[in-house]
């Protein structure tokens, strides 16, 4: 098998928000990312994605076009060989063997799936592009199979929607597809009459416990108000095809279950042989230096990564990544410092024009953290043709209501076949 050198000799196996940064940072010096996709998913959209405010491909960015000067090399990593510094990767047209001289591990995360009986057959994920596509058919396919029902009881099943995870994904998918839901609504006369379920359940105490109480407390009672059930210090018992049963003793008839509650690191980091915490991320120094080894690097949602202006490692957020990938790209050029970074905020939307920040202090909800939060998403998005994209998005979304054609067969063509 033949072995290509990683450009710049630098290796970057994971093509999201951490990755993909360090490649792009890293200039004109160069990089080879290893990626199964041809482009980095912008996290912080995936809710506007899933809801139809979006366009799906703008919120995501072509590797190519974010990082000009790196070779993207689209394959699985299958294996590392530290001592050879060389790393094996399968591909659509068979394996390859990459050298590299620095490697930047960026792995991510997968969705942290509990030991609940019927949650892996019954569930639906919110962690990918695919999933949020797919979230979207499904919520519309409930709709048209309740207008189609003659049971009222099965309407109802149909029209209810349970969201486990009370974090920022949770929150805002469920606010967007709500709205989504609202929309649609109005070309279901059959339906008026049927209510529209939405639950939220969390084990935490609390919604969105990463925030500031004030606005945690704002946002469950913005839901409230709107009619989503919420249930915190609450856990999912069982999935079935039509019910979900809840710690509280709350059976829900539903065909909907979303799973948002957490993630995990990549699997593939335990194959590896790096030095890992108790929850599978990769151990790094304050140079997000992998321990024990001179060249390798980690960052994003597969390290624990110390920050010297915190008392805790950097929570899985992209504005965290994005910090590290900065300091990452300088380390490797040769400019070494110790990574820190004081959090600037944290913003989230709720939907209906309505949304909660807390930028530098200043703590804002209802439409002004909606447009504070839209202007930092912004901000981060890289290109600018994909912020005017995304601009010209929102702004339709403002003029026109939201599409509610459901493509539940794009990417499976029929394909040819005799008459």
């Amino acid at each position: 098998m033949e072995t290509r050198e990683a450009r710049g000799g630098v290796l970057v196996l994971g093509g999201g928000f951490a990755g993909a940064y360090v490649a792009r940072l890293l200039g004109v010096r160069g990089a080879t990312i290893v990626s199964p996709e041809n482009f980095m998913l912008f996290t912080p959209l995936l809710p506007e994605a899933a809801s139809g405010t979006l366009e799906p491909r703008h919120c995501v960015v072509p590797l190519r076009a974010m990082c000009p000067h790196t070779d993207l090399l689209l394959g699985r990593v299958t294996s590392v060989d530290l001592a050879a510094q060389t790393t094996q990767v399968e591909t659509d047209e068979g394996p390859q063997n990459v050298a590299w001289r620095e490697l930047v591990i960026a792995l991510g995360a997968v969705p942290r799936v509990a030991a609940v009986p019927g949650l892996t057959e019954h569930g639906l994920s919110f962690k990918s592009l695919a999933d949020a596509i797919h979230l979207r058919n499904h919520v519309l396919r409930e709709l048209e199979a309740a207008d189609a029902a003659a049971d009222e009881a099965e309407r109802r099943r149909h029209l209810s929607f349970v969201f486990v995870g009370a974090g920022y994904a949770g929150v805002e998918a469920l606010a967007e597809l709500a709205d989504l839901v609202e929309d649609a609504a109005r070309f279901y006369p059959r339906l008026a009459g049927v209510p529209r379920r939405w639950v939220l359940v969390d084990a935490a105490p609390k919604i969105l416990p990463e925030i500031p109480s004030r606005l945690g407390e704002y946002a469950a009672k913005e839901l409230t108000d709107r009619g989503v059930e919420i249930h915190v210090a609450t856990t999912l018992e069982s999935v079935s095809a039509d019910e979900v049963a809840l710690g509280d003793g709350v059976r829900i008839p539903t065909h909907t279950l979303v799973w948002t509650a957490g993630v995990a690191p990549h699997p593939l980091l335990r194959t590896l042989g790096l030095p890992l915490d108790e929850r599978g991320r990769v151990e790094v120094d304050e140079l997000l230096r992998v321990r024990g080894h001179e060249h390798v690097w980690s960052l994003g949602d597969s390290a624990r990564v110390p920050n010297r202006l915190s008392d805790h490692p950097d929570p899985p957020t992209s504005q965290h990544a994005l910090r590290q990938a900065r300091r990452l790209a300088k380390n490797i050029a040769g400019d070494r410092e110790p990574y820190g970074y004081r959090m600037l905020g944290q913003v989230a939307t709720l939907g209906r024009y309505k949304g909660i920040a807390d930028v530098m202090g200043l703590r804002l909800r209802g439409f002004p953290g909606w447009f504070v939060t839209r202007s930092y998403h912004l901000y981060q998005l890289p290109l600018l043709s994909r912020k005017l994209r995304v601009v010209a998005d929102w702004t339709v979304s403002l003029l026109f209501r939201r599409d509610v054609v459901e493509l539940g067969s794009l990417g499976h063509p029929e394909g040819l076949r005799q008459p």
